[in-house]
């Protein structure tokens, strides 16, 4: 099969660049409300919620770069401006001298609680609004397949 190049059919074109359209526009949006409402990129506010479903709110950097779909040299970016914040604190990893704990402080939770509710509903007023229960079924069903998809080891 190598050389053999499996063209997109016209059904499949239009599906990929609606499917690429919205999803750079519901993100694109999603980001634009979190910075004008919360003053936080949504990449922040996924770092955040990360943290505050963790066990005692602290995960290994690892660990939070890889549920928050980061690579390690943009979370340790992304960490530093935390910190400056003081949303997050970073601890030296007491069984890996190489590894980092990033923990959300008081601070940062509150500041996460604040930036939720407006989040939840531009999620909900520019995804879920716009989708029957049904679609929203088919939405969850097709996103679980790519998932376990892309994810496979």
């Amino acid at each position: 099969m190598v050389g053999m190049t499996r063209w997109l059919n016209p059904d499949e074109q239009q599906t990929w660049r609606s499917f690429l359209t919205a999803s750079r526009a519901l993100m694109e949006t999603l980001d634009r409300e979190l910075q004008r409402d919360a003053g936080m990129p949504h990449a922040y506010y996924e770092i955040l919620v990360r943290l505050s479903e963790a066990p005692q709110r602290r995960l290994r950097m690892s660990e939070l770069a890889e549920s928050s779909g980061s690579s390690r040299s943009r979370l340790s970016h992304a960490a530093a401006r935390l910190e400056a914040a003081g949303w997050i604190r970073r601890e030296e990893c007491p069984t890996d001298r190489r590894g980092q704990i990033a923990v959300l402080t008081d601070a940062g939770f509150a500041t996460l609680a604040a930036a939720a509710p407006g989040h939840v509903e531009g999620v909900r007023r520019h995804l879920f609004d716009a989708l029957s229960p049904a679609q929203v079924d088919q939405l969850r069903r097709i996103s679980e397949t790519l998932v376990a998809h892309l994810t496979r080891s």
